[in-house]
């Protein structure tokens, strides 16, 4: 199987997910979730592919997200189009994260949004030099999702607040400190590792560990005092007050930063990160994001967001409500409440034996 967008075949005893949208930062489309969820399902059943690959095949980056512009434009009509992107996209999410057979996932360059939601799930998570991990969503009026509340709420300290917030971003060797990758490989030796692994796919976990080095110094660990310090709270407010009163270059920086970002996505984010952690199955995760999805991409700031950073790029979004206190506690709850039934996410159906 393959297309222009994604290269799903299946190499010796080895399935091949490989991104290949260079132009796009392999940013995902509905097409590449749908073949990419069909591979998968087939190579379940199939015994003689024991490992799964997922990498891409050239460019700067290994996955920047998924294609918002195409989900705004949909989301100025009735929508459908976005709903149809995230939900088959939480199918694949869940699909790898309760998958059987051990994965291996290339984080090299860029890694943010759903390129995060393809590589979480994975057994085996490689980082290199060249790894940029962020989930920036809060910059275009999202949330970070794909299972995001889930993975960061497991980060040390308060680096999932910082992260989720901010928008900041991680190097390879900041993934390996913080859990985020199982390995630190320099790229320059990633084409020598796959081959090993398409040789002995028995032996993917001794590959990976004898091919893995010792990562630089994580600077992200120096810092995380001050992270837990003006982070610690759930409420934004108390974040931005804890910035302003902070003179260091870095809080200064921050807040900056943070002041870019919609009030209200800054809001629910805070708030998937108290909820997640509570949630005992991936599932109703999955099932918790795709509710706040569907009504945060059909808000103003969604669409602002996307407009501003990436159609106009003139980088400066006129959010709405603008400021952190004119958001209503009444609006980030409304978000969180559960679909109706015929409207809520499911995973796949499970194949009866």
């Amino acid at each position: 199987m393959e297309n222009n967008d994604v290269q799903c075949f299946i190499e010796g005893r080895v399935g091949r997910l490989r991104l290949n949208r260079p132009k796009a930062i392999n940013a995902l489309n509905l097409n590449m979730v749908r073949d990419m969820t069909e591979a998968l399902l087939k190579w379940r059943e199939q015994p003689e592919v024991q490992v799964v690959i997922i990498d891409h095949a050239e460019g700067r980056g290994f996955c920047a997200g998924g294609d918002v512009v195409s989900i705004a434009n949909s989301a100025t009509g009735h929508g459908s189009a976005g709903d149809a992107f995230f939900f088959q996209e939480y199918r694949m999410n869940h699909l790898m994260y309760t998958y059987l057979k051990p994965g291996v996932v290339f984080m090299d360059g860029i890694t943010m949004g759903g390129g995060v939601g393809i590589s979480m799930p994975c057994r085996y998570r490689v980082a290199t030099e060249r790894t940029v991990f962020a989930m920036p969503e809060t910059g275009i009026g999202l949330f970070p999702d794909v299972g995001g509340g889930r993975y960061l709420s497991k980060l040390p300290g308060r680096i999932a607040q910082y992260l989720g917030l901010t928008g900041g971003r991680l190097d390879g060797a900041e993934c390996v400190a913080t859990g985020l990758a199982t390995h630190y490989i320099p790229s320059e030796r990633l084409e020598e590792v796959k081959e090993q692994i398409l040789l002995h796919p028995e032996g993917l976990r001794s590959i990976l560990d004898n091919a893995s080095e010792a990562p630089p110094p994580a600077k992200v660990m120096d810092i995380l005092p001050d992270i837990n310090r003006v982070f610690a709270s759930d409420r934004l407010e108390d974040t931005l007050a804890a910035l302003e009163a902070d003179p260091s270059e870095w809080a200064q920086k921050q807040l900056s930063i943070l002041r870019t970002k919609s009030p209200l996505s800054c809001k629910v984010t805070l708030r998937l990160l108290v909820v997640s952690p509570h949630f005992g199955s991936f599932e109703d995760e999955m099932r918790l994001e795709f509710g706040i999805v569907h009504r945060m991409f059909r808000q103003h700031d969604f669409i602002e967001g996307v407009r501003a950073l990436l159609i106009d790029k003139d980088n400066k979004p006129r959010w709405h409500p603008a400021k952190p206190e004119d958001v209503p506690d009444e609006l980030v709850a409304s978000v969180f409440q559960p679909l109706p039934k015929n409207r809520a996410w499911t995973p796949l159906p499970v194949l009866s034996n």
